[in-house]
């Protein structure tokens, strides 16, 4: 199952999902907008399953579980991705900013993980993905709502991953770095900005979103039985601070 799978990351993790060979729940806010990706999966030769989701409405998240469950009977994997964002200085966020970015990336998070999870933990197996950011671990100037919603993603993680590791589920945060998206796609279209990100970056590139397939087959399959409570950074070492320290690198 993937969250917010209409465009952009979902998009990509579905794909990676269904070329190692699972069959796919997509869920938007509105159904329509996923027939294009469900024809996308089954040429891949696997099912999907398109279901409405808000994850800002618990009577919806409610309904999507049972339908969820009901589509192919079990549930085995759980990418949370759904997710928003209001960029803009700290000074101008309003109360609504706010609660529409909470409310979305991490109150939605916790209550989706619970109703997939109380399904998982009947059949004592389940892979829960959650997804962060690297401002799941650091902070940037106009993203004040965001990176809060994506540190307690994190924290989320870890405390779920205590809760339910007994009744044989995992729980991990897939943390991307700075990848082109719909939400953010006008910063790539300054190029100087572009420059001055490449710079941070020790890889000297933006992500790809090949780059994240990898890293969710890995948390979403057994090759991960052993790992849970963990955030995952494929961010290129953006996380690593990439401030030049000597004068010969200025």
């Amino acid at each position: 199952m993937v969250t917010g799978a209409s465009r952009g990351l979902g998009q990509q993790f579905g794909r990676a999902l269904a070329k190692a060979g699972a069959d796919l729940i997509v869920t938007s806010r509105k159904r329509d907008d996923l027939a294009p990706f469900c024809r996308e999966i089954e040429t891949l030769g696997r099912d999907a399953a398109p279901i409405q989701l808000d994850v800002r409405e618990k009577a919806s998240i409610d309904r999507f579980a049972d339908e969820a469950v009901a589509a192919f009977g079990k549930v085995d994997i759980l990418v949370n991705n759904a997710g928003c964002n209001a960029r803009k200085p700290a000074l101008d966020v309003t109360w609504d900013d706010w609660n529409l970015v909470l409310d979305t990336n991490l109150r939605g998070t916790f209550f989706v993980a619970q109703a997939i999870g109380r399904h998982m933990i009947e059949h004592e197996y389940g892979r829960i993905v959650n997804i962060g950011s690297v401002t799941s671990v650091m902070g940037y100037a106009g993203l004040a709502p965001y990176c809060a919603s994506r540190g307690g993603v994190k924290q989320l993680t870890m405390s779920l991953a205590d809760d339910w590791g007994r009744h044989g589920v995992t729980v991990n945060c897939l943390a991307p770095g700075w990848f082109r998206t719909e939400q953010n796609k006008m910063l790539y279209e300054n190029e100087r900005w572009v420059e001055y990100l490449k710079d941070r970056i020790p890889l000297k590139r933006p992500g790809l979103p090949g780059d994240l397939e990898g890293a969710v087959v890995f948390l979403a399959s057994d090759a991960s039985a052993y790992v849970t409570g963990q955030t995952l950074l494929v961010d290129g070492g953006i996380s690593t601070g990439a401030t030049k320290a000597t004068l010969d690198e200025v």
